[in-house]
């Protein structure tokens, strides 16, 4: 595993995290679903967007909004 992957990963775990302490209801399995299941997801997978070099509450907010509104940003 290269550097990028070893960041989208730490960043999908971090994502999940962040969704449980939010929503204390939420098992690791529900809340990493909700993350691959994103599209927050797939910009943090590709490199033009560089969103895993951002902190994980920051892309966070994305998830969020999308997970609120169905879009993201």
């Amino acid at each position: 595993m290269n550097e990028k992957d070893e960041m989208k990963s730490d960043m999908v775990r971090c994502l999940a995290s962040l969704l449980m302490e939010q929503r204390p209801n939420l098992s690791m399995e529900q809340a990493l679903s909700m993350v691959f299941n994103s599209e927050t997801y797939q910009k943090v997978l590709e490199d033009e967007t560089r969103l895993y070099y951002q902190s994980a509450k920051y892309v966070f907010s994305y998830l969020q909004q999308e997970l609120e509104t169905g879009k993201i940003g």
